[in-house]
């Protein structure tokens, strides 16, 4: 993994410049068409600068996506605990809880064309980056979802011998179907439509999971 280079003091707000403007460009053009002159040129600073900060496009790409997969995985766990802390209609709290995390694909935009940058262009990406961004993101969300569902099994909501495969059957059918149906996003899909998608998606995890009468 590309280590960072040695940021010069008293420069913050030219970092999270270039960091932001990274996070477009990558998004926009991809990584591997991507070049430290557009990112410059999006922050508005020279690419000595962007060097003096990052030390190089790797390293640049590292931060952007890792910041990113940190932030949404976050606010999973956020909505988790929102939704999962005090459950009084099991089916409507994970519809509910599916709802916002799909309304995540809009509200953290920047971050789902780089999941798209990331799988369309996997092969060009150092694999110990590919590494450290699913630990941060889609593995820490995963870890999350886990241990909600061992709480509701133990609370007698679910019955569930296996929560993280439990937890990998509700991510794909009300959270990823939706995802990739927009490809994270970028296609619009009409609210009802996702809503839809959604409830058959929990009410098929619930058939396989939800306890016996």
């Amino acid at each position: 993994m590309t280590q960072p280079a040695p940021t010069r003091r008293g420069m913050p707000e030219k970092r999270a410049a270039i960091v932001r403007a990274a996070r477009t460009v990558f998004g926009r053009e991809g990584f591997t068409r991507c070049s430290v002159d557009a990112i410059a040129a999006e922050a508005g600073v020279s690419k000595r600068t962007v060097y003096n900060h990052f030390t190089d496009k790797e390293q640049l790409f590292q931060t952007v996506i890792l910041e990113g997969a940190t932030e949404v995985a976050e606010d999973h766990a956020r909505i988790a605990d929102r939704h999962f802390r005090k459950v009084v209609d099991l089916r409507a709290d994970l519809v509910d809880f599916a709802m916002d995390r799909v309304a995540g694909l809009s509200s953290f935009a920047e971050h789902w064309a780089l999941v798209r940058t990331i799988e369309s262009e996997a092969t060009h990406i150092n694999p110990a980056v590919l590494e450290a961004w699913q630990e941060a993101g889609p593995r820490e969300s995963h870890r999350e979802l886990t241990r909600r569902i061992g709480e509701l099994a133990e609370r007698g909501l679910l019955d569930v011998e296996d929560a993280g495969r439990a937890a990998g059957h509700f991510n794909q059918l009300a959270f990823m179907a939706v995802a990739q149906l927009t490809f994270y996003g970028a296609l619009p899909v009409p609210g009802a439509e996702a809503a839809e998608i959604v409830s058959s998606g929990v009410d098929a995890f619930l058939k396989i999971y939800r306890p016996a009468a």
